[in-house]
């Protein structure tokens, strides 16, 4: 294949090394391209090596994505660029900290430190849980805020609060708040008098009273104020346009002495747990690198880098901006993004860092240097480059594209179209333009949607480019359906699979309404003290009527098979082994089975989890939705579905843009938490507890809800959700509603119809199986491989002789010596039983002669691409000990034979290259460990290019 030409503007970016730049990247313009083309052209020079440049991406694909595109364009390896850091933030941090961090605390006057150990929590849940933990002591060990715990209605919400200070650069220190964050908590009143001038202003040439005033007519409904509140005349002004002015001040100045030092309180003993438990979050990571750099100089200057790169700098937070300053030894500083796809302030991303980087770089360089000089070099100089020719979507689509930034969210949102200042217009270079954009709307929406595809499935006039340029009629493999939330997507995958309609969830699904999931909770309620329910679901799976489960009930005259399994269950001591149980029971393999089993034990091993817990855990999990990313697929040619964010960054021939109804895209307000902190107003509280005239009672803070109409709701990060959904497409998009169409959808210049939906079942023979990302079938076609799928299971039957057949011991007793083995890791009170055999005394001395740590029941999932295809291959890790040294994958086998080693070293090969991956720095070895004499094997791993191999004779 011939290599693409950089364009002129990314030639410039790409010749242009030294000085800092701002990079204008709009959507589909090349930016990976010409980001991997500079970094190749950086290290090239004689004078720079790979360890002096600091390439930060968002996630981790992306990182590797960008090593191996560099490695195409520059005269350096895959192993030679292990020293150059091309990796996120986070890991950057981690870094730092395992090298250096070990009195980072110190700084901040806390006594803990950070160990080689320090483990990182990736998944949200698991911190969730880790979170409840330690709010469950701190409320007992802290009476003195008893009425704070009255007002709040799901502590949780304190972990929103730290981990909003932390991305805003404000800790605490053990008497107090580090360098000036305490005037981050007060807010700022000058900057609040602005917004409060801005909605006060009489409208319709002074004819017509000003928003704020308007709003205020509602103050007090439905709310219980302490008696001291002033009354609504008082703030909304007595025959005026306008609030008075003296109601800023009022409801700015309130005394948060106690809130402020209960939030401190909780963000200093909660850094004290988490080092305790030998944990750090994402946000405590950034937190102890960044205070590690400002106090430290000597470090600083040795980890600073000469060249620093930040791609999607949109998504960045305010530390991570300063962080990347105080990583730059020199002012040749490049940063790539686009406002218009920034999305995740939910994830603390701050769009105005991109929007207005020029004020923020001398800001942020001037609060790094207040007390001493940090930032060694001139700011004063940027330049702007723009990437303007977009290789994905036609010139259609990227005109239409710019209209939803300026598109009403509803029905009284006020657009500033002035945000079209900032919009850097885009060239499209598609081979042809016959964009079709347009909407369909019927109250069957999720029927409208299939027949919808159909209709363009097949039809010329929906033609798409090929790779060569070409046109041809669309296939069902062309076609994405997005959705600003998921369950809308959820629901559309059922309807989808009553008529064998060929559609996938690609991304985050809800992990615990799985079926495997409600089984497992069923299982452990019968195993608790809720066995009724429990009982019903299990019978209810087995093929009991209703009647039959109701008189099972009444006389409790269980099955014995189902008796006698509880009682298995109930023998077992790991949480993970009653899952793994359950799970062989039902016969659940795969990736969702490998998920839940891989979260329960990151739960179990950084918390005290019991099955009570657990219990607990799932019933959270099913309520709250949590989402976990499991790469499900239903082969080549079938619809994928995704929210819009988890499509950020993909491309498709055909976008149809689902659920644009009032109340879903933008999404219902939820309620705000009792604690919050929201620039520019600082720290606040939405309830109080008080004792007025004996009578205790929660009640609503009168200044918090006028505080909330100056700040009123801002849809511009909606707007750009409709932006990146649009620019998903390379060719149409289709808009569907169902019956009450949102703002956005009859708004939006373009024709709309209603729908008449008649959808046909699809020929499975021809498409691929529906996947449904909530039901215990395991994906179909060329994604879904274990380890397990690529053995040759003759090798493990018994036809050879009747002393071969002794040799293989069963799973049964296979289980049982791993979960032994699970539990004795974990520092469980086990024993060897005792009995004919000495695999649990074997496991026993070779877990004693380990010296690093233990991980155990890791999940590995090894990406490949097979014939074009993208594959995985995931299985369970049994064993990986970390030393600083090595690291070492340790399989435990029952047999009593080597006669399955060559196909366990299939098995081990896939976890080798994980790991290998996982641990670049580090060498990884893969070992055999026979528990019935206590001898291990190292195996010398396949190929990456050997174990495609094996797929694609499997899927031939």
């Amino acid at each position: 294949m011939t290599e693409p030409t950089p364009n002129p503007d990314q030639q410039r970016l790409i010749e242009n090394t030294d000085g800092i730049y701002v990079v204008d990247a709009g959507a589909g313009t090349g930016k990976t391209f010409a980001i991997t083309r500079r970094y190749a052209e950086i290290v090239d020079q004689p004078s720079v090596e790979p360890e002096d440049v600091l390439l930060v991406t968002f996630t981790r694909s992306a990182a590797t994505e960008m090593k191996e595109r560099i490695v195409d364009h520059s005269t350096y390896s895959l192993r030679e660029l292990a020293d150059g850091s091309i990796q996120t933030f986070h890991s950057h941090c981690f870094d730092i900290l395992q090298e250096h961090g070990y009195r980072a605390p110190t700084h901040l006057g806390l006594d803990e430190r950070i160990t080689g150990s320090t483990r990182v929590i990736e998944d949200e849940l698991v911190e969730n849980e880790l979170f409840r933990e330690f709010i469950d002591q701190f409320r007992d060990s802290h009476p003195e805020y008893a009425d704070v715990f009255r007002e709040l209605s799901d502590p949780l919400e304190l972990l929103d609060v730290v981990s909003e200070l932390a991305s805003k650069g404000v800790f605490p220190t053990t008497d107090g708040w580090y360098r000036d964050g305490e005037d981050a908590l007060d807010g700022d009143f000058d900057a609040f008098e602005s917004l409060f001038d801005d909605v006060n202003q009489p409208r319709n040439d002074g004819r017509k009273q000003s928003r704020l005033r308007q709003k205020l007519n509602g103050y007090g409904r439905n709310k219980t104020y302490l008696p001291d509140a002033p009354a609504k005349a008082e703030l909304r002004g007595d025959g005026k346009k306008q609030v008075p002015a003296r109601v800023a001040q009022l409801v700015f100045d309130e005394d948060r002495a106690e809130l402020k030092s209960f939030v401190h309180a909780i963000y200093v003993e909660y850094l004290e747990f988490a080092l305790r438990r030998n944990y750090l979050t994402f946000g405590f990571l950034q937190l102890f690198a960044f205070v590690l750099l400002c106090e430290d100089d000597s470090l600083r200057e040795r980890a600073a880098f000469d060249y620093v790169m930040v791609d999607e700098f949109q998504d960045t937070s305010e530390i991570q901006f300063k962080l990347a300053l105080l990583l730059a030894g020199t002012d040749n500083i490049c940063v790539v993004g686009d406002w218009k796809q920034s999305i995740y302030s939910f994830q603390y991303a701050d769009v105005e860092n991109i929007l207005q980087f020029e004020a923020r770089l001398d800001r942020f360089t001037d609060d790094l240097d207040d007390d001493r000089k940090r930032i060694q070099f001139d700011t004063g100089e940027v330049e702007r480059i723009e990437l303007t020719e977009n290789y994905r979507s036609t010139q259609t689509v990227l005109d239409f594209s710019e209209e939803a930034l300026v598109t009403p969210a509803t029905g009284r949102d006020d657009v500033d179209e002035a945000v079209l200042d900032d919009v850097v217009s885009l060239s499209s270079n598609a081979a042809f333009d016959n964009t079709t954009i347009g909407g369909v709307h019927h109250p069957d929406e999720h029927e409208a949607v299939l027949s919808t595809i159909q209709d363009v499935v097949g039809n010329e006039e929906y033609a798409v480019e090929d790779e060569d340029g070409t046109r041809r009629p669309p296939t069902y493999g062309d076609v994405a359906v997005l959705t600003r939330t998921r369950d809308f997507g959820r629901e559309l995958l059922t309807v989808a699979d009553e008529y064998d309609f060929p559609m996938a969830y690609d991304g985050g699904i809800e992990l615990f309404r799985t079926d495997q999931a409600k089984l497992l909770l069923a299982w452990l309620r019968i195993l608790d003290s809720d066995a009724d329910r429990g009982w019903a679901v299990v019978l209810e799976e087995a093929g009991y009527t209703l009647d039959e489960v109701d008189h099972i009930l009444d006389t409790r005259d269980y099955p014995a098979n189902m008796t006698a399994f509880r009682d298995d269950l109930d023998e077992r001591a790991a949480v993970g082994a009653v899952a793994r149980a359950v799970f062989d029971r039902y016969g659940f393999t795969g990736e969702y089975a490998d998920v839940i089993l891989h979260t329960i034990q990151s739960v179990h091993k950084s918390s005290t989890l019991t099955r009570g817990d657990l219990i607990q855990l799932i019933e959270r999990g099913i309520e709250n939705g949590s989402t976990h990313d499991v790469f499900t697929s239903a082969g080549v040619d079938s619809v994928t579905v995704q929210t819009i964010h988890s499509a950020k960054g993909l491309e498709y021939p055909i976008v149809v843009l689902a659920n644009m109804n009032s109340g879903k895209f933008p999404p219902n307000g939820g309620g705000s938490s009792v604690v919050e902190y929201t620039e520019p107003v600082g720290l606040r509280q939405r309830k109080q507890y008080a004792t007025v005239a004996e009578h205790p009672h929660v009640y609503d803070n009168w200044r918090h809800d006028v505080i909330r109409h100056c700040l009123s709701r801002d849809y511009d990060e909606e707007r750009r959700l409709l932006y990146v959904a649009i620019t998903r497409a390379e060719n149409h998009v289709i808009f569907t509603g169902g019956e009450d169409p949102n703002t956005f959808f009859e708004e939006l210049p373009c024709t709309t119809r209603a729908g008449d939906p008649v959808v046909e079942t699809v020929d499975r023979s021809t498409t691929a199986q529906t996947q449904l990302p909530f039901s215990i079938v395991t994906p179909d076609g060329p994604t879904g491989h274990t380890p397990h799928t690529l053995m040759d299971d003759d090798v493990f039957t018994d036809d050879a002789t009747e002393a071969d057949s002794v040799e293989f011991r069963g799973r049964e007793f296979g289980s049982r010596v791993h979960d032994f083995a699970e539990a004795y890791a974990l520092g469980e009170d086990v024993a060897p039983t005792t009995g004919d055999t000495d695999d649990e005394r074997h496991v026993k001395a070779l877990l004693d002669s380990l010296s690093g740590d233990l991980h155990v029941e890791e999940r590995a999932v090894l990406p490949l691409d097979v014939n074009g295809e993208r594959v995985t291959i995931s299985g369970v890790v049994d064993l990986v000990h970390a030393t600083p040294a090595e690291i070492e994958i340790i399989d435990y086998k029952t047999d009593r034979t080597r006669r399955g080693e060559t196909e366990y070293r299939k098995q081990l090969s896939a976890y080798y290259h994980v790991l290998s991956e996982c641990f670049p720095d580090k060498p990884v070895t893969a070992s055999l460990y026979y528990t019935a004499t206590g001898e291990r094997e190292f195996i010398d791993p396949l190929t990456r290019d050997q174990l495609r191999d094996l797929v694609s004779n499997i899927e031939s």
